[in-house]
């Protein structure tokens, strides 16, 4: 219920709700501010009283207080807005820190990476975080710092002419409420739009990046292409639409102020006329009122950005209110197994009524043995993987490592027992050395060369640079080198490292898989494996083989009884 609650407040809210934390450096902010804006209007008051009064020829000792007023309110000022500028400002990115690491540790314990598109993911993680920022520095702090100085130069106006104060108060009414409510009303859709703009180009550009070899090789290119400019066209409008929303939101608080300040005037000049106000005093009312719209001059443009913040803010909680697939338990199970992996009884699926992707699997992985999983496409051995690195946990079942329950143990812990490689192994831009090191930090040149020779790669290949995803080896040295990088973490638990290897040889020509998967075997030799495959030509060398098909067993045995029983195995192999 809590949750749901959260969820159905404003974004705008629950985003002001992250600086919760450092909530008194945002009030020493609005009372810098506040000081600030309040010295300038006081500045131009003392001005225009000393200007005024000088006028009159007065004796110089009288003004020489204002005039040490004057020198005194313009450092005050300068400093308070130094003051202001520093303390918002470190208070609102040590909040976006904040916000950035909720959001990558939302996307490493959740995995809603899946959910959503690459540039539309880099522009949640990047322009939708950042805006966490610009709400606190431009929408929070200044109408803050103008409530408050604003109050102050109402007292004063009333205090020194009631009917002035009163249209002040009025004018700062409608130029700092009336007209931000507006603006902000009126920019809901367009700062919408150029949010859900912002991410279209975003996927779209990096769609086509990503996809420009296979988009060059089938004539797709221009295609792509128009889907940028298009994007781009639709973001730049909303751009234009944001831009002339603000204009007007400034053109109409400047009406405000000049309707504000003439019938200041005109009311004072009947006063002075009447003899119910002083010239110098008129003055003084006068250039206030002119001061006065200053404190709420920003307010229309940071109200007519409200709109796309929210969206922004919305896309944000989109990911952080993504439902963790990673559950820990709040304690341990008795240890119920022996060392090794045990599964019992494992169910997993995507969604609520979608098809059980697993359903009721067991699976035995003794210390030392070699295990493989084959069977058709879409028979759920991706999805076993998946649980093996937990990256989702069991919907029903037990997986136990070492006797400890998977679910009890952290993510981290778990991936430092079970590692291999998945079934699309990430290279990152860099060096073959920097790629190892993510396994092991600490190893030296002499270890880094010993697991490149153990998978069949040259040891001078550690300062070659691999490129965008591996884009400057062969499929065979990606995969090669992304078996070092699984072979190089330190083994841990009391029966080592398993090793979980899926599809270790896909997309892979024929000769080029055989040797890789001589090299991957030998170089795995009396470590405990789950070979996840379709490539039936190694299973010889494993102790046993486990059929899944729709997500259930459907035979296990050794290699040798399976090709003798009828069943998935035999068929495949086209044995008799």
């Amino acid at each position: 219920m809590a949750e749901n609650t959260t969820r159905s407040r404003d974004p705008l809210v629950r985003m002001v709700a992250l600086a919760r934390p450092r909530g008194a450096r945002f009030a020493l902010g609005v009372l810098a501010g506040a000081t600030a804006t309040a010295s300038g209007v006081a500045l131009l008051v003392v001005a225009s009283w000393l200007i005024a009064t000088a006028a009159t020829s007065p004796p110089l000792t009288a003004l020489s207080v204002a005039v040490v007023a004057t020198r005194a309110l313009g450092v005050t000022r300068g400093v308070a807005r130094y003051l202001e500028r520093l303390v918002t400002h470190d208070a609102a990115l040590r909040t976006l820190a904040d916000a950035r690491a909720r959001v990558y540790e939302r996307l490493a314990g959740s995995e809603p990476v899946h959910r959503f598109r690459v540039g539309d993911l880099v522009s949640r993680l990047v322009s939708d975080t950042d805006s966490t920022q610009d709400l606190l520095v431009r929408g929070l702090t200044p109408p803050l710092a103008a409530l408050v100085t604003g109050a102050g130069v109402v007292v004063v106006s009333t205090a020194l002419f009631a009917p002035a104060g009163l249209l002040l108060a009025a004018g700062l009414v409608l130029g700092g409420v009336a007209v931000p409510l507006a603006a902000a009303a009126a920019g809901r859709g367009p700062g919408r739009r150029r949010a859900t703009g912002r991410a279209a180009l975003s996927t779209a550009l990096v769609d086509a990046l990503h996809g420009a070899p296979d988009l060059v090789a089938y004539g797709a290119m221009p295609a792509a292409l128009a889907r940028v400019e298009a994007a781009d066209t639709e973001l730049t409008a909303a751009e234009r639409r944001d831009a002339a929303l603000s204009g007007l939101g400034a053109g109409a608080s400047a009406l405000v102020a000049g309707l504000t300040l003439w019938a200041t005037l005109l009311c004072g000049v009947a006063a002075v006329h009447d003899g119910e106000l002083a010239p110098v005093p008129l003055a003084v009312l006068v250039l206030t009122a002119l001061a006065a719209f200053e404190i709420v001059a920003p307010l229309p443009g940071a109200a007519a950005r409200l709109g796309a913040v929210r969206a922004a803010g919305a896309r944000l909680f989109d990911v952080l209110d993504t439902p963790p697939a990673l559950i820990r338990r709040s304690t341990a199970a008795p240890a119920p197994a022996p060392d090794g992996l045990r599964v019992r009884g494992l169910r997993v699926r995507y969604g609520p009524g979608e098809p059980w992707a697993l359903d009721g699997v067991d699976l035995d992985v003794p210390p030392g043995r070699r295990v493989a999983v084959v069977g058709p496409s879409g028979s759920g051995k991706t999805t076993l993987a998946a649980v093996l690195f937990r990256f989702r946990d069991p919907d029903a079942g037990t997986v136990h490592l070492d006797g400890d329950d998977v679910t009890a143990l952290p993510a981290d812990t778990v991936r430092t027992r079970v590692t291999g490689m998945p079934q699309d192994p990430h290279l990152f831009t860099g060096t073959v050395r920097a790629n190892l090191l993510l396994a092991r930090p600490d190893a030296d040149d002499a270890q880094l060369r010993a697991v490149l020779a153990r998978v069949g790669l040259d040891p001078a290949l550690l300062d070659t640079e691999v490129g965008t995803h591996g884009a400057r080896l062969s499929g065979g040295m990606r995969q090669r080198l992304a078996l070092a990088r699984a072979l190089l973490v330190p083994a841990t638990g009391r029966t080592g490292t398993l090793l979980v290897l899926d599809e270790p040889t896909t997309h892979l020509d024929p000769d080029t898989r055989d040797a890789v998967l001589d090299d991957l075997l030998r170089a795995t030799e009396g470590r405990s494996l789950v070979l996840i495959t379709h490539d039936l030509a190694a299973l010889d060398r494993m102790d046993e083989v486990v059929v899944l098909v729709d997500g259930r067993v459907a035979q296990r045995g050794t290699p040798a009884q399976l090709r003798e029983r009828p069943g998935w195995l035999r068929s495949a192999t086209g044995a008799a």
